[in-house]
C-alpha cells in the first residue's frame, strides 16, 4: 500500500502536508514490514532544527534499530507522543496514527520528493 497523495524518500519515509504549513513525516508500510514489530521510538524534541539527511530519531524493532532521516530541512514542531506508549502504531497504521514528527519546513516544494509511482518502482521486486 503506497498512498498516492503522499511524497516519499529512497530511505522509506513519507511526507504529507499538515496543519499550519508544517509537514508530517512517517515511515512507509514497506519500511515497517522490513523492520518487524516496533518496540521503541525516540524522536527529536520540538524546537530541534534539522537539515536534509540529519537524523530525526530512531525506531527500534525486534530485528534492529534504524535511524530515521529528515526528508526536508526545517524545525521539529511536534512529535507523536502516542508512540512512547504505543510504538506498535507504526506497524498497524504507518500512514495514520503511526506518524513520527511534524516539521516546519517553510515554503517547501513537496514535488522535490518521490511520487507514489516512483516509490512503488523503487520497492517492487
Amino acid at each position: 500500500m503506497v498512498p498516492d497523495e503522499l511524497r516519499y524518500t529512497a530511505e522509506h519515509e513519507w511526507v504529507a502536508s499538515a496543519e499550519g504549513g508544517a509537514v508530517r513525516v512517517g515511515i512507509t508500510a514497506f519500511a515497517q514490514d522490513a523492520l518487524g514489530d516496533i518496540v521503541y521510538v525516540d524522536m527529536k524534541e520540538p524546537g530541534t532544527e534539522v537539515a536534509v539527511g540529519d537524523p530525526l530519531g530512531e525506531v527500534e524493532s525486534t530485528k534492529s534499530v534504524s535511524e530515521i532521516y529528515a526528508p526536508l530541512a526545517g524545525t521539529v514542531v511536534n512529535r507523536n507522543e502516542q508512540l512512547a506508549d504505543q510504538p506498535e502504531l507504526i506497524n498497524t497504521d504507518p500512514y495514520g496514527e503511526g506518524w513520527l514528527v511534524e516539521l516546519d519546513a517553510g515554503t517547501v516544494d513537496l514535488d522535490s520528493l518521490m511520487s507514489a509511482e516512483s516509490y512503488r518502482e523503487l520497492t517492487k521486486g
